[in-house]
């Protein structure tokens, strides 16, 4: 077996770190975890790669760090000598081990004479990605796994946009890292040297200081905060966030902004939640305590690379109630649109995107203002990829851009989803409702009504490991394979398979124009949809579920039908695909 040819090469490496010794010694005995750890290489993606942090090829740790970031130096030097010289611009998040393999990534460049901008402590994933736009730098590298449990760590890497690699550069870096043979045998320069030969450069207050000064300009009424008193409670969840959204909230008046105390400081083991995530409600427990002893108008989490949002709101029964992404970023759309078409400077080319997975309402609202929407793949990169294509061709002006998933952008100095950017944003929305005398609650029951009632729904399988993924992969291909007519009651009227880019309807067939993408979208006759995907950061296979109705329990009523009869649909291709009975 391949596998343990390689657990054998870590065993008989002299240099082995010594806390990856020790791991390897105590599962040297476990078939099972041993197999696990080398069964393969952690896998490079369209998001580059991420893993629990520990000994092994399918690991995150000094040596598979070193060999993704041989990888993209490889890539860099075919770039040619420019491209070396732009180099690259790294930073980290409050994870365990996200320090020393920001370090170890900006040996390895410098010890290929790539040059190596390197945050001098843990900055914001979208600050990165501004960054290399604002250094000139020719790609970028952010260690973070975003709000993955607190075993985990992540290699992400951009481009000269600012943008995550799309699937065809990522590519193209993936086969220069597979043809390192030994990544044991990567050796880096010590960085004191490569510090005085000017090959890593150590950054930050400059960065920060153009970052927040971009930050500003996102403000339709930077004003309102000497307007209406907003009371805010923030929680960056243990993150990055902490600095750079008090800063910006600071710098446009709003005074009276409360952090959860628990959660202010960098924690990488997340010690008060169980999911570093501000889609999970769980994480806003601390938060709401605050809220109700502060009469507080709206509560604000980001993720823990501060590039995912969460908004809490009181309802009618004075209850906070987490928003959905795709609620959050209907409101934040909506306030944009209005407050520059007030204004008179909303574009007659104007554009706003979503994900193919993301709710109907955004392009309701957009079109309201006769504003196009665009739909893209799963992944921030499709909506950057498309900012960078129109801002090009001058075709269209970028006005915002969102994913259900608590991803928004306002301002494209950033390419990448920017919580920083959206917790100034739901700040400024806030305080313009209060001064109407709504809550963000009534915002949002106010848009239900214009545009319609639109709900949508998330489940989610976790399958770790070789068989987990094995049996994900089964359960695409099962669904794929198969004609589906209907779903419960509902006639399925289009079908799109984004892997072989075709939708089947009645109308014929139609090529899909987007990237491959292992995705089965389905939509039913009554306007609702499922769609069905691995998770591209996870060991999970998502579905995803969108319906609209006349009123809200109609609606909810119609969502968890739709639920339902899926996941059964599910349940039977799981026991088909495993074998049980």
């Amino acid at each position: 077996m391949v596998w343990k040819q390689k657990a054998e090469r870590w065993q008989q490496f002299e240099g082995l770190e010594k806390d990856l010794h020790e791991q390897l010694t105590q599962i040297q005995s476990d078939e099972k975890a041993l197999e696990e750890a080398f069964y393969k290489n952690l896998e490079f993606g369209t998001g580059g790669m991420r893993g629990e942090i520990g000994v092994g090829t399918n690991r995150m740790n000094t040596y598979t760090v070193r060999k993704a970031s041989a990888g993209l130096a490889a890539y860099i030097e075919s770039a040619g000598e420019e491209a070396k010289q732009r180099g690259v611009a790294i930073a980290y998040d409050s994870r365990h081990k996200s320090k020393e393999f920001s370090l170890e990534a900006a040996k390895m460049f410098a010890s290929r004479g790539i040059k190596a901008y390197l945050f001098d402590d843990l900055r914001p994933t979208p600050e990165l990605s501004f960054a290399i736009r604002h250094l000139n730098a020719f790609s970028g590298v952010v260690v973070t796994a975003s709000h993955n449990p607190p075993e985990y760590n992540g290699y992400k890497v951009y481009g000269p946009d600012g943008a995550q690699l799309p699937p065809a550069e990522a590519d193209i870096v993936t086969l220069h890292i597979e043809k390192i043979e030994d990544e044991l045998l990567l050796e880096v320069q010590d960085e004191k040297l490569l510090m005085e030969q000017g090959l890593i450069e150590m950054i930050g207050e400059k960065v920060d200081q153009a970052y927040q000064g971009k930050l500003l300009t996102i403000s339709e009424n930077p004003q309102i905060a000497n307007e209406v008193d907003v009371t805010v409670v923030f929680t960056p969840l243990h993150g990055t966030g902490n600095k750079p959204a008090r800063d910006g909230l600071d710098a446009l008046g709003y005074k009276n902004v409360h952090v959860v105390a628990e959660q202010e400081l960098p924690d990488p083991e997340f010690s008060t939640v169980k999911s570093p995530n501000p889609e999970e409600h769980a994480a806003f427990e601390l938060a709401i305590r605050d809220g109700n002893r502060l009469g507080a108008d709206v509560l604000i989490a980001t993720d823990p690379d501060a590039d995912r949002l969460g908004i809490a709101v009181k309802n009618e029964t004075g209850e906070y109630e987490v928003l959905t992404g795709n609620q959050t970023g209907a409101l934040l759309m909506d306030y944009v649109l209005s407050q520059k078409s007030e204004k008179g400077t909303l574009p007659t080319n104007g554009i706003v995107f979503k994900t193919i997975v993301t709710s109907e309402l955004g392009r309701k609202v957009a079109s309201a203002f006769n504003i196009l929407t665009e739909d893209v793949l799963t992944g921030f990169k499709f909506i950057a990829e498309k900012i960078e294509e129109y801002q090009a061709s001058g075709k269209h002006t970028f006005l915002f851009g969102y994913e259900e998933s608590y991803g928004y952008l306002i301002g494209d100095f950033a390419r990448d989803k920017d919580a920083i950017q959206a917790t100034l944003l739901a700040t400024e929305v806030c305080a313009f409702y209060k001064k109407k005398g709504m809550s963000l609650y009534e915002a949002m029951t106010n848009l239900y009504e214009r545009y319609g009632y639109y709900l949508e729904g998330l489940r989610s399988l976790t399958l770790k490991g070789k068989e987990g993924a094995e049996t994900i992969g089964a359960i695409l291909s099962s669904f794929r394979s198969e004609n589906l007519e209907q779903i419960g009651s509902l006639k399925i009227v289009a079908a799109e398979d984004y892997l072989m880019s075709v939708r089947k309807s009645d109308k014929g067939q139609e090529e899909i124009l987007l990237p491959k993408s292992n995705v089965l979208k389905y939509i039913l006759a009554d306007g609702s949809w499922v769609c069905l995907r691995p998770s591209g950061t996870e060991p999970k296979v998502k579905f995803y579920f969108g319906v609209n109705g006349q009123n809200m329990v109609d609606t909810k009523q119609k969502l968890a039908d739709l639920e339902q009869a899926f996941m059964k649909l599910v349940d039977e291709k799981i026991k088909l695909v495993t074998g049980q009975k």
